[in-house]
């Protein structure tokens, strides 16, 4: 950024700013810094009148903190910092910024095994059941070997759920965690007394995070308030996990049937919830 520090040494200036009083030894565990490397940074930092030492509990630990000095060459650094990020993000502008910043999130979980968003459940957004529709069928078709048909099916219930979605009565609700999606449900009108729950799903990645207890309960309450007496749904005996769910929030199984639909014979089983 032009200005007079090395990336580590920023880096050191960062932490000491955002943890201060903060030991060196604590930095450089985080960090995973040599002692000694660090040692020569804090003292180059020291030296220009950036941090200073305070007292610790113990008279060996002396607690680093920003001067005056320091904070206001932090911020010029800080500064300069922000403005070429924004020259450098502007041409994408902000789908392309949004794309980036989802990229860069799931490089640092594959990488790290972290990931600093929590998820959440918002309300669908254009382009999304698309995308549902997409996910489940690669997803029932690696996990159960169901085929075309399925896909075909969702398609038709996504077209038709659009084109005659009827706002107060229906809706869909996305799990989402830093810009990527975990799974979904509907609730969808059967009848004026009745609510089906449709397309409820979980990316393999979200599985024991609560996400599909969640996405139905959020159905469960919306139903209620809605004025609907009654939730209905179909779905799987192998579909073990979301039955379990299900049973759960308090849905009984009302019948089974065996179909072969989605290219093998299955179980199918119909559940009630009265509300």
């Amino acid at each position: 950024m032009g200005g007079e520090l090395s990336l580590i040494e920023a880096r050191v200036a960062y932490e000491i700013r955002e943890r201060q009083p903060v030991l060196a030894r604590d930095i450089a565990q985080d960090l995973n810094l040599d002692p000694g490397y660090l040692s020569r940074t804090v003292a180059k930092l020291e030296k220009k009148g950036w941090i200073e030492r305070g007292r610790g509990e113990d008279a060996r630990e002396r607690p680093l903190s920003l001067t005056l000095d320091g904070e206001q060459n932090y911020q010029d650094l800080d500064a300069v910092t922000l403005a070429e990020t924004e020259k450098l993000l502007a041409p994408l502008e902000e789908d392309g910024a949004i794309r980036l910043t989802n990229a860069l999130s799931e490089a640092s979980e594959l990488l790290f095994g972290n990931n600093q968003f929590e998820w959440f459940l918002r309300e669908f957004r254009p382009g999304d059941l698309g995308h549902v529709c997409a996910r489940q069928a690669i997803l029932y078709r690696e996990d159960w070997g169901w085929g075309d048909k399925l896909e075909a099916l969702m398609m038709e219930i996504c077209a038709a759920y659009l084109r005659h979605f009827k706002p107060g009565k229906e809706q869909c609700w996305i799990a989402e965690r830093g810009g990527r999606m975990l799974g979904s449900v509907f609730v969808a009108s059967e009848d004026h007394e009745t609510a089906r729950l449709r397309m409820l799903y979980v990316e393999p990645e979200a599985r024991g995070l609560g996400v599909g207890s969640a996405l139905v309960r959020q159905c469960t309450e919306f139903a209620r308030e809605a004025g609907y007496k009654r939730i209905v749904l179909w779905t799987h005996q192998v579909l073990g996990s979301a039955r379990k769910i299900y049973a759960a929030e308090g849905f009984k199984v009302t019948s089974t049937e065996v179909q072969n639909e989605f290219g093998k014979e299955e179980i199918s089983e119909h559940w009630l919830l009265e509300l």
